[in-house]
């Protein structure tokens, strides 16, 4: 909804929000409002009127139209010369950004139709994915994505995908590119930066434009957004100005200017609100340090604010005024902006949640045990075979062991710290654990919360899987107002009721584990989790498909007991009791663009079974007749899931096949999982040769 007041009806207050509009030629006189007020923009940046600017649309993909006015650029499901495409790309000009950018696009999809915003760096066989929509809407919107510095040129890449859908398409108005935050705005242009009303049916934010017993904190009278009491009817009305949705990390301060009068009969408050709704305070007026000005019916001045923000994953910035009474009075807020300097020292945050993080491949990181107990917890190695399970890194890396033959002791308790972590944070808390060695495993694994002196506050977290030889992960969101301690925990009551636990891959990073950052799809990485990203069965050279499963494969003593990313997840198997001894299924990746530098692939797989045939990478480019082999492997490699670094180097376009032959009995399944694609040669980490190692042959 669009909030304007009596007294400002010449001011145009142009809201991108869902609105019903069935005429999309009137959202677009609307819309033209817009080039006539907006700043100077930089490369990148095209209104499409007529042209597709500095963009040039890819002749492999579906071909963008002009609407009827030049003034936007369509693609939907109409045949186009008989091919059966499925997307309409363009590829705009290569971008030098040493400063951090604001993205705009103004957009429109219906029926089935997704739209997706990528960067494309030199040397990378995959686009990384800035921004993806997926719903219809009957009106234009607008999305705004915040570009971070960079090092490197690169070009944007606009790809949209009609849909099979009757009358889907895909719409683009403009794409514009300006040097700032796109939480910034001073609320002069039409669009208010991507800044939304929620909107209430009493109290609203409405523009204004100078006013009439004070001037605009601009040098020259300029707009501004407000909110008063005139309308308001019951006690706790709520008008709420909400910033477009951060993309990427942000932490600085982030300022703005207010005015007020009336102050008993409001609360001035900014918050920020994450994806799943949740509100954390970052500023109120009726603090004492926030509201120190003695406010008087002549003495009404912009203030100044500056606040801390800290925005390890993508959040929305919102400015709420909540009132007390139908005399409420006003609130003025104008310049919001932003700066990747903190505030003052001391709103700069000192701890790095990374420290926390350990795959126990070179040590146990910061991790300690207690003198007074003994190391229960041993890093151990262990040789991949048909008895033993490896790390979860590598399959053939380091991992932590409780209870382990090396301490066959019964009645003991072993700890493991972690770095403490500063409170008043939320910190997401993962890590891999396997269960293994003896039949009960009741208390194997636990977690619990220590507070600064070192005594125990809270379990947050016991072992409940009992799926064994297989590593589980587990996720765990920490909030805590004072400083806490992380705690592994394993206990041993007697010899014959004790568990044997490994543990490994440690990670723990700031915000809730429910809140990903950035978009979900990566199509330089595959778990397998939503399907097959891409990858394709070859219907013409193989006899038989890969398989998507998940739990353990039908036939016994063959195959994986579980996924590798979680070990609850998607795998892709060969089921061998379904082919014949020498039967292959091919698995070929989408097209990939080529690079004159090398490229890594990285995958996990899992050869176990007294039969299994092998498995093979190959390259296929229509530069060759031949599929090229890049990586082989042949016969049992134990029942760990193990990692496979290929480096390879191919300058045109191509597909990567991974191929898995059958062996001579059915014993012969093969799985893979967790494919992904990286710029520049595998960097494997060397073996540890000194340490606490203990090695399991």
């Amino acid at each position: 909804m669009c909030a304007i007041s009596e007294e400002n009806q010449d001011v145009l207050f142009f809201c991108w929000v869902k609105a019903f509009i069935p005429d999309k030629m009137m959202n677009y006189l609307l819309l033209s409002l817009l080039a006539a007020v907006q700043a100077d923009t930089l490369p990148g940046s095209c209104s499409f009127e007529g042209s597709t600017c500095d963009y040039a649309a890819d002749p492999a993909g579906l071909s963008w139209t002009f609407s009827p006015t030049g003034h936007f650029i369509t693609v939907d499901v109409s045949p186009q010369g008989g091919q059966e495409k499925e997307k309409a790309v363009l590829v705009g000009p290569e971008v030098e950004q040493q400063d951090w950018n604001c993205l705009r696009l103004v957009y429109q999809l219906t029926g089935s139709a997704s739209l997706q915003l990528q960067r494309r760096l030199e040397g990378e066989s995959f686009d990384h994915m800035l921004w993806s929509a997926h719903s219809p809407s009957d009106s234009w919107l607008m999305a705004s994505i915040d570009l971070q510095n960079s090092t490197e040129p690169y070009k944007i890449v606009i790809e949209g995908r009609p849909g099979s859908g009757k009358g889907s398409s895909v719409s683009i108005f403009e794409v514009n590119i300006s040097d700032k935050y796109c939480i910034e705005c001073d609320f002069e242009e039409s669009h208010l930066c991507g800044y939304t009303n929620q909107w209430n049916s009493n109290v609203n934010w409405y523009v204004g434009r100078g006013v009439p017993n004070s001037p605009s904190p601009s040098a020259e009278p300029g707009n501004y957004m407000y909110v008063d009491s005139v309308h308001t009817k019951t006690l706790q009305e709520v008008a709420k100005l909400v910033s477009p949705m951060t993309m990427v990390p942000m932490s600085g301060c982030l300022s703005f200017q207010y005015k007020q009068d009336q102050v008993e009969g409001h609360l001035f408050s900014v918050y920020s609100r994450d994806r799943a709704g949740q509100y954390q305070e970052l500023w109120r007026t009726d603090k004492p340090e926030n509201n120190q000005v003695d406010w008087g019916t002549e003495t009404q001045v912009w203030i100044p604010v500056q606040v801390a923000l800290r925005a390890p994953y993508p959040v929305e910035v919102v400015f709420e005024v909540s009132f007390n009474s139908p005399k409420g009075g006003r609130v003025l807020l104008d310049d919001i902006s932003f700066s990747p300097e903190f505030c003052s020292a001391g709103t700069e945050p000192t701890f790095d949640p990374k420290v926390a993080n350990c795959d126990f491949e070179l040590g146990l990181c910061q991790y300690t045990q207690s003198p007074a107990g003994g190391a229960m917890w041993k890093r151990v190695s262990v040789r991949p075979n048909i008895y033993r399970a490896g790390d979860h890194t590598t399959g053939t890396g380091s991992f932590l062991l409780a209870n382990s033959e090396f301490t066959l002791q019964s009645g003991y308790v072993s700890r493991l710290y972690g770095p403490r972590l500063p409170g008043n944070q939320k910190y997401c808390l993962r890590f891999f654990y396997s269960l293994r060695g003896f039949s009960k495993t009741g208390q194997a694994l636990a977690v619990h919360l220590y507070d600064a002196a070192g005594a125990k506050r809270d379990e947050i977290w016991a072992q409940s899987e009992k799926t064994r030889d297989v590593w589980i992960q587990a996720e765990l969101s920490i909030q805590s107002q004072k400083t806490t301690q992380v705690v592994f925990v394993s206990t041993c009551k007697s010899f014959w009721t004790c568990g044997s636990v490994g543990l490994d891959d440690i990670t723990v990073s700031l915000g809730d584990c429910e809140l990903q950052l950035g978009p979900l799809v990566l199509p330089s990485h595959c778990n397998f989790e939503t399907g097959m990203c891409g990858y394709t069965q070859d219907k013409h050279g193989d006899d038989a498909d890969w398989v998507l499963a998940r739990g353990p494969t039908p036939t016994s003593y063959t195959g994986p007991i579980g996924d590798h990313t979680t070990g609850v997840g998607h795998y892709l198997h060969i089921e061998a009791s379904l082919m014949l001894a020498g039967q292959r299924a091919r698995l070929v990746s989408s097209l990939l663009r080529g690079s004159k530098g090398l490229q890594c692939l990285q995958f996990f797989y899992h050869m176990y079974g007294s039969g299994t045939g092998q498995l093979s990478v190959l390259l296929r480019s229509e530069l060759k007749e031949d599929d090229k082999l890049l990586w082989m492997h042949t016969g049992e490699q134990g029942i760990s899931w193990v990692r496979a670094s290929v480096s390879y180097q191919h300058d045109h376009s191509h597909q990567i096949v991974i191929e898995a032959v059958r062996g001579p009995s059915v014993r012969s399944d093969i799985a893979i999982d967790d494919i992904v694609f990286q710029k520049g040669p595998c960097k494997d980490s060397d073996r540890p040769t000194s340490g606490d190692l203990n090695s399991i042959e």
